[in-house]
């Protein structure tokens, strides 16, 4: 009886984590359609436009998330499997940077990182980041007593880990491919490695990833915005604040106005050309200025009931593959969702990455699902053999 009870759990489990997905993505689709549906009037569609194309990609995902979820997770446990997925992502990722296929890879505000095939638009660097963390995990799985060796365990994952975080970042994209690595790292470190090692490669790095920044205009405007912003809040005049980003500037006036229960669904005055990227990169401040702090905070408690749900699942994993998988996408969901929200918040320089489950794009949205599929699969499997 025992043991039927536990079973019980393990599948109400998985079933409460995709409930909380499901209910981000339809607060997501309803976000979208209100954050832009004036800007798709103004490119000549429907107001409905972009809100459909994100209910089309959920249904994809959500198809994806059931047959995950009825699979075993540990199909993936297979090192021909893993490289094989890892591969496919990063030849996707090398087509982006060819010369020749600008075609199918436009490029699109000063970046190449999508693919266009037929009607569908697809980020490489979203799933090759869960490639990197199935593929992380296999490894860490197999290396399991030599994990703790710098030379035998740690370097030969960065040998794999940095030339596809290189490639995200050729396109540009620098947020991406430092979450990938960090992802990955927690991934390592959970299987095993040493903290020491994760210091001395962040110290090599540090020069590199400082070359980067500096390397792209943007990216300087970026960090000394958020340094300016920091400045004002800490009281160093209001110039600080006023030569701030123009976007930062406006997602903390959207949030602000919002004040305890917004200005109402689709009232919002920010998506009205103030606010840019309303519905994808700053969807949160949309969500804060039309629902208020009480819609800011449902948002937060969801966020908060998935990440602990995963981490639970990761605990109780029937093994050691499991564990690790489950502890990568649970870290992969709950760092992207804290950083978008940092952003809006000011208390993080723009990254770019989204909310998951509700910013516009397809690409995240379909890997979140595929993601929260694999937790439900290896939730289901506990108890069984």
């Amino acid at each position: 009886m025992q043991a039927v009870s536990a079973r019980v759990s393990d599948v109400w489990q998985g079933r409460l984590l995709a409930l909380v997905a499901v209910t981000l993505v339809v607060l997501g689709i309803a976000a979208v359609y209100s954050a832009s549906s004036i800007q798709a009037v103004e490119g000549g569609h429907a107001g409905w436009y972009y809100a459909f194309k994100q209910l089309a990609y959920a249904v994809v995902g959500g198809a994806l998330l059931l047959s995950v979820a009825r699979s075993d997770y540990r199909f993936w446990r297979n090192e021909r499997r893993s490289w094989f997925f890892l591969s496919g992502c990063v030849v996707g990722l090398i087509v982006l940077l060819l010369p020749f296929t600008s075609s199918i890879a436009p490029e699109i505000n000063g970046a190449r990182r999508w693919l266009r095939l037929g009607p569908l638009s697809i980020q490489p660097s979203e799933f090759a980041t869960l490639a990197a963390v199935i593929w992380t995990a296999m490894m860490a799985t197999r290396k399991e007593g030599s994990l703790r060796y710098l030379r035998r365990g740690v370097f030969p994952l960065l040998v794999i880990l940095v030339p596809v975080a290189a490639l995200i970042v050729l396109e540009p994209d620098l947020s991406s491919a430092a979450r990938l690595l960090l992802v990955c790292g927690v991934v390592a470190f959970i299987g095993g490695a040493r903290i020491g090692h994760f210091l001395l490669m962040a110290f090599l790095m540090f020069p590199v990833l400082l070359a980067a920044v500096l390397a792209e205009p943007y990216r300087v405007g970026r960090l000394l915005t958020f340094v300016k912003m920091l400045l004002a809040i800490l009281g160093f005049g209001e110039e600080a604040a006023a030569e701030a980003s123009w976007q930062i500037t406006q997602s903390i006036i959207g949030i602000g106005s919002g004040q305890l229960f917004g200005v109402g669904f689709g009232e919002g005055m920010q998506k009205l050309g103030y606010l840019p990227h309303a519905f994808s990169d700053f969807i949160f401040s949309t969500i804060g200025e039309e629902w208020g702090f009480i819609g800011a905070v449902v948002m937060l408690i969801l966020y908060s009931l998935y990440v602990g749900i995963g981490f639970h699942i990761a605990r109780t994993a029937v093994d050691r593959f499991g564990m690790l998988l489950a502890t990568g996408i649970t870290v992969l969901i709950g760092l992207t969702a804290m950083l978008h929200i940092a952003v809006t918040l000011a208390l993080a320089p723009t990254t770019g990455l989204p909310l998951p489950f509700v910013s516009y794009g397809g690409s995240d949205l379909v890997v979140s699902l595929i993601g929260t599929g694999l937790l439900v699969s290896i939730a289901n499997r506990r108890g069984r053999t």
